[in-house]
């Protein structure tokens, strides 16, 4: 007979499908066989009610542990390499993760944002995320204001991290790569008790660069621990720590606009002097879950996130009338900065989720609310040569650099105290109102508080702004394997700042519409979506064109198609297939030509991955190949003639597990050793991607 312990059914529900990664708790028997028995208790994810990810009337793609164990991925930019309709934007240097969904990406000054475990990663500064913690990556398409907040039409993307087991388990890799690239990473779980779970993951990269010189150091340590309190409720907490050193790199200069082989993608263009740029970030999360014994549940959490990000930079200087490279093509006039920058980030939230009927119809309803209070500390110096004065102080010989140059003398041209403050609240009701028709609506409300002391001139304003932001959504199953869709919805993302006159800025607003298909084939081991979208944003800052300054006049639009397609095509064969066509511009602005793309943005996007297993009495041999295509871009938003080429990229992996202990993988990137640019600024910062390089790692697991 088992044992007897109540915490068996502890958050187990029948909507299995709408949590994230579960934690697995093993029972054994009292008998002397000791039988084993294997329960799923389920983690409910923020802002999802009790609905499954497929039946919400959106496109949502999905990355799991499967798919990023075979790719390899150690960051979080590499992973959404696989994603469709996601881009590469400017990384700021390579030291933060920085995407666009479907054409929009936000201030191209910031860290895009992103959610993690529900709890916004994206304010404040988290380097270039690891994936040691990462368990799956959630990609939802359209707009989320109706339920996250602030956020961009595009999309919004939620990480998943791994959760503390009751089953012990575990393992350690070790990896080597080119230019002398080493990481090692590490993830182990066990129980403390029958109601205690604890997990810890870790991963370590000592990376050198194919860019001169360049080598990189990053840490991230997440332990967790679970507590099941009672049968119907649980308390978990996870700690991140993250730091990571890196050289400020803003890649290469492209001169003339069409010349991409004017000097080697290896050539380094900042000082050695200014030593590492520093990003370190801890962020601790706190989430209570009850389940009522009316089939309803509250989820409530709290996040903390302290960031920090300083160093000194040298960069090539962007302004005309100081940069001396088109008199010569020679001399490359630079600037050198130091940034402190700190931010911390308070939130919280609680919802409470659950179904009931009214007469044929059965309600989802999913209300809640949720708060932040942002701090945002910079503090900046700089230095440049006077406009149009010929000087070459600082400057850098592009064809034959000579490093170590004496430091000019700085001063602060930015010191501001930043704080955000929000409210919201929410609600989601999806009815169903036969067994093939659902019907979503939504709606949230947004109470929005910003102050802004700007130190240096002594001057403070502040600005509060409310939003309404509502959604609709159509599901009709057509039948076991074919769902139609359609949805709207309207979104807000605060601006920052005020204009000439001391007036706040309205909020970005946004309008989407997208209609779709979701399929599923062969037993549901192969299923697609495909999405049509047009979106909308206005109040964009622009320019002020008569009084100099900001407004906001800006309007941008993005529409589309979108393919997803994943699965098994046979019991050894894998397919992962996006495709994505992005048309993205300007249609209203001051300072930009109408009709200009959206920068980074290309028109066509596919990638697809094809995975093949061997299996051998107990051994298992994997092969797969990824090739991904990039259509070109717009690299520079104020000039719409500066052009990234198109490229296609392709991978190859090979895994090898002679137990279910040890595996052995390798890859190679960019096999074809194609050049090719992922992101740009301007011509002056234009990132070169890597030549072809390879990775080798043994996993070993226990």
């Amino acid at each position: 007979m088992y044992a007897q312990r109540n915490f068996y059914y502890a958050l187990i529900t029948s909507a299995v499908c709408a949590f994230g990664a579960p934690t697995v708790l093993a029972q054994e028997s009292d008998s002397e066989e000791r039988l084993e028995e294997v329960i799923i208790i389920g983690q409910r994810q923020a802002y999802r009610g009790d609905v499954a990810l497929e039946e919400l009337p959106q496109a949502v793609q999905v990355l799991d542990s499967d798919l990023l164990v075979q790719i390899g991925a150690i960051q979080f930019q590499s992973i959404l390499d696989y994603a469709g309709g996601v881009a590469r934007q400017n990384s700021f240097g390579g030291l933060w993760d920085a995407f666009a969904i479907r054409g929009f990406a936000g201030d191209e000054n910031l860290p895009s944002g992103y959610l993690v475990n529900g709890f916004s990663a994206g304010r404040g500064y988290s380097g270039m995320r690891d994936s040691a913690n990462i368990e799956s990556v959630e990609i939802l398409k359209g707009p989320g204001s109706a339920l996250f907040g602030r956020g961009e039409p595009g999309g919004t993307i939620n990480i998943i991290t791994k959760k503390p087991q009751f089953e012990k388990e575990g393992y350690l890799m070790a990896s080597y790569g080119s230019w002398g690239t080493y990481r090692v990473e590490a993830d182990y779980t066990a129980p403390l008790s029958d109601t205690v779970a604890f997990r810890i993951t870790g991963g370590y990269d000592d990376a050198g660069s194919f860019r001169d010189v360049l080598d990189s150091e990053r840490y991230a340590i997440s332990p967790s621990i679970l507590w099941l309190i009672s049968d119907s409720t649980s308390l978990a907490y996870e700690l991140e720590i993250l730091n990571q050193e890196a050289p400020f790199d803003r890649g290469i200069v492209v001169h003339p606009l069409d010349n991409f082989n004017y000097i080697p993608i290896s050539r380094f263009l900042g000082e050695y002097q200014d030593g590492l740029m520093s990003v370190e970030a801890m962020g601790h999360q706190l989430t209570l879950q009850h389940d009522l014994s009316n089939g309803w549940s509250v989820l409530a959490g709290l996040s903390y996130r302290d960031s920090s990000f300083g160093g000194f930079s040298t960069s090539p200087e962007l302004s005309s009338g100081r940069q001396l490279l088109p008199s010569d093509d020679t001399t490359l006039t630079r600037q050198r900065r130091h940034r402190d920058y700190n931010a911390e980030d308070f939130s919280g939230r609680i919802e409470a989720t659950g179904s009931f009927d009214t007469g044929n119809f059965t309600h989802h309803i999913l209300v809640g609310a949720d708060a932040y209070d942002y701090e945002l500390d910079t503090v900046q110096q700089r230095w440049r040569v006077d406009w149009d004065s010929g000087d070459t102080t600082y400057s850098i010989n592009i064809h034959d650099p000579v490093y170590g140059q004496a430091q000019p003398p700085m001063g602060v041209i930015t010191d501001m105290l930043e704080d955000q403050q929000n409210v919201g609240v929410f609600i989601q009701d999806q009815i169903d109102i036969t067994d093939k028709f659902k019907v979503q609506v939504g709606m949230r409300f947004d109470d929005f508080k910003q102050t802004i002391q700007n130190r240096l001139k002594e001057v403070t304003t502040k600005q509060s702004q409310t939003q309404l932001s509502p959604r609709l959504g159509l599901a009709y199953d057509v039948n076991d394997s074919t769902t139609l869709y359609g949805a709207y919805s309207q979104g807000f993302r605060p601006n920052v700042g005020a204009d000439i006159d001391g007036v706040a800025f309205k909020p970005e607003e946004s309008e989407s519409i997208e209609v779709g298909a979701k399929f599923s084939w062969f037993d549901d081991r192969l299923s697609s979506t495909i999405a049509i979208f047009q979106a909308t944003k206005n109040n964009i800052i622009t320019a002020d064109p008569v009084n100099g300054g900001s407004i906001t006049a800006g309007e941008a639009e993005s529409q589309g198609i979108e393919l997803d397609l994943s699965g098994d095509l046979s019991d050894t064969l894998h397919l992962l297939l996006t495709y994505a066509y992005i048309d993205a511009e300007i249609t209203k602005s001051n300072n930009l030509e109408i009709g200009s793309p959206l920068i980074n943005i290309p028109k066509h996007s596919a990638n697809v991955l094809l995975v093949k297993d061997f299996y051998f009495d107990k051994s298992k041999l994997d092969v797969g190949m990824s090739v991904q295509y990039v259509d070109k871009r717009v690299g520079q938003t104020k000039n719409p003639d500066y052009i990234l080429p198109s490229y296609t990229l392709a991978r190859v992996m090979l895994g090898w597990e002679p137990s279910d202990k040890i595996r052995v993988s390798a890859e190679i990137n960019n096999l074809f050793d194609k050049r090719y640019f992922p992101s740009s600024y301007w011509n002056y910062w234009t990132m070169p991607g890597a030549p072809r390089n390879y990775t080798v790692r043994v996993r070993y697991s226990f």
